[in-house]
């Protein structure tokens, strides 16, 4: 195997797990489970923030994936885990609800995730911002 096709694979293997981080929360945002509603009425944000992060998460992770638009993806998703971890932080602690902090852990994974992404995909977010001032 080529080392083309070797960081073709890591790559997809990150942009994977962030993704699929974000869309396996969609179930519980979605469907108001009770530690989500928790969260966004503790950040006073519940029900629009919940759903409206829910949607900023699927287009994330959706566009992790489109070639040319990884990089916003990724920024769209560091965006939102920065959100995630400022309300940890200031308002609702590590540990919700007796998880241990492993809601606080996956977005410390994905935000990692995607700055890795954002800063290998630097160049597609250059063009596309030249493009988009000429």
């Amino acid at each position: 195997m080529n080392n083309a096709k070797l960081k073709y694979i890591a790559f997809l293997l990150i942009k994977g797990v962030a993704a699929l981080i974000m869309l396996q929360t969609l179930f519980y945002k979605f469907s108001a489970s009770a530690e989500s509603v928790y969260i966004f009425t503790a950040v006073g944000m519940e029900p629009w923030g919940r759903i409206g992060v829910g949607v900023g998460e699927l287009a994330a992770s959706i566009l992790l994936f489109v070639p040319g638009f990884t990089w916003l993806g990724a920024l769209f998703a560091i965006g939102l885990m920065a959100g995630a971890m400022f309300f940890h932080f200031t308002i609702l602690g590590l540990e919700i609800m007796g998880d241990g902090g492993y809601l606080f852990f996956l977005a410390c994974v994905v935000m990692s995730c995607c700055l890795f992404l954002l800063y290998i995909y630097r160049k597609d977010m250059l063009t596309f911002i030249q493009r988009v001032k000429n």
